[in-house]
């Protein structure tokens, strides 16, 4: 049965996630630091923490993979519709709808659209599931966030225990 301090402190795991919005990095780094001075006073609060920092470098690593997609993708879009002689003869170039059309948008165009909405829809995703698992711990119900990769796995006490050899006898 767990405590109320832990059913609080399992709360505050996934909700310090939320600092993101106030802090650069604070999604990683206050959950990091809450979990790792609480993780060893309770299993619920060691399974909530590492459960809320997968999460957030699941997210990092999709994150990532989208702007690698997305980004060399707009960077040729621009530059295949600015005129080479613009950037050359360093003229000033106004970006106009004679340049941009609907015959320049190409597949790839499409592609990069298409990551750049997954990101919105993950980072949208990522607010409510940061909410509904604060919302879980506070009750004391395990939580296990969807689409998560399993980068800090649980440690088997057990298994450490007995991998270790016993002390000689002198």
């Amino acid at each position: 049965m767990e405590t109320t301090n832990q059913k609080t402190t399992a709360a505050l795991l996934h909700f310090s996630a939320m600092t993101q919005y106030f802090f650069p990095l604070g999604n990683f780094i206050f959950p990091i630091i809450i979990w790792a001075i609480a993780k060893k006073d309770a299993a619920y609060v060691d399974h909530h923490g590492r459960q809320a920092v997968n999460f957030q470098l699941s997210l990092l690593l999709y994150t990532l993979i989208l702007c690698f997609i997305s980004i060399p993708i707009f960077i040729f879009t621009i530059f295949k519709n600015v005129p080479v002689n613009a950037i050359i003869n360093d003229e000033n170039f106004v970006f106009n709808g004679h340049n941009f059309n609907i015959e320049n948008i190409t597949g790839i165009v499409v592609v990069g659209l298409t990551a750049v909405f997954i990101f919105i829809m993950l980072k949208a995703a990522e607010f409510f599931l940061v909410i509904y698992a604060t919302i879980k711990a506070a009750n004391g119900e395990l939580y296990k966030y969807p689409l998560t990769i399993n980068f800090i796995k649980a440690e088997n006490k057990n298994t450490l225990k007995n991998e270790m050899p016993e002390p000689s006898q002198a």
